[in-house]
């Protein structure tokens, strides 16, 4: 199944959706120090693995966390060659002044925004959908 790669349609069809919880990002030195949890994502960096996990799930691992995210996913499937959607809604949250730090998945995009900015964001990006 090939993602969409037209702007127009993805930002027309993004329908984001905010999932319960509360998310963090953390490092470790490496992914035995959080056995047992569920990883949502991770990327290795030269100081060491970034973890994307549930907050309570870092709470169990004895992590701690320093910014406190909700995470809202773009339902839309998404070309991994498509060009312009990551700009397009950083460019709105931005100037919504909302922090966002996204994650591509092979089908979606998942963006984590500070927790209290959640429904901000959901409205911004919803804005930015009507809008196209």
């Amino acid at each position: 199944m090939t993602g969409e790669t037209s702007l127009g349609a993805l930002l027309r069809s993004m329908a984001p959706e905010l999932n319960d919880g509360e998310y963090v990002f953390c490092t470790v030195p490496d992914i035995s120090r959080v056995a047992g949890a569920e990883v949502l994502g991770s990327i290795r960096e030269r100081e060491g693995l970034t973890v994307i996990l549930e907050r309570s799930q870092a709470q169990a691992s004895g992590l701690d966390a320093e910014y406190i995210m909700a995470w809202i996913t773009l339902t839309v499937h998404s070309s991994l060659a498509a060009v312009g959607l990551t700009a397009a809604f950083a460019r709105a949250l931005g100037e919504a002044g909302i922090s966002c730090n996204v994650v591509a998945g092979f089908y979606h995009d998942h963006l984590f925004v500070g927790k209290d900015d959640a429904l901000k964001a959901m409205a911004t990006l919803k804005a930015l959908a009507a809008g196209a």
